[in-house]
């Protein structure tokens, strides 16, 4: 069953929008480890104007970055009808931004430094919403 599971996992598409190149490496490889296909971004803008965006099923952005914010981005996709599910980390966290996001449709709102377990769970939530 694992070998299947992994199979499945691996024509998905995660995008990681981070300014920070260690974290978006770190969940990269993460996110390899686990099966899936991931590509990152160092800012909203990049990610944006990408050949990904149409074919990312989940996307992991930090909050406070240079340029649009995680939030921001959010904003933007749904305007433009891209309703794919979205993971924020910040390493500063903020309880009204926070509610936000959420209100708007996030999967979840993680803060950094955060546990690998909490990242799964978040992705198991965002590409398993039946579950």
């Amino acid at each position: 069953m694992y070998g299947c599971e992994r199979a499945m996992k691996s024509g998905v598409m995660i995008s990681i929008v981070d300014d920070d190149p260690s974290m978006r490496e770190a969940t990269k490889e993460l996110l390899r480890s686990l099966g899936y296909s991931a590509a990152t971004f160092a800012s909203a803008d990049e990610f944006l104007g990408s050949e990904q965006l149409k074919q990312t099923a989940c996307l992991i952005s930090d909050i406070q970055m240079p340029g649009l914010s995680g939030a921001e981005l959010q904003r933007r996709l749904l305007a433009d009808g891209h309703k794919m599910p979205i993971i924020f980390i910040t390493a500063f966290p903020d309880e009204r931004t926070r509610k936000r996001v959420l209100s708007a449709g996030a999967v979840c709102y993680l803060s950094k430094p955060y546990s690998e377990e909490s990242l799964i769970a978040c992705l198991g939530a965002a590409l398993n919403p039946e579950r």
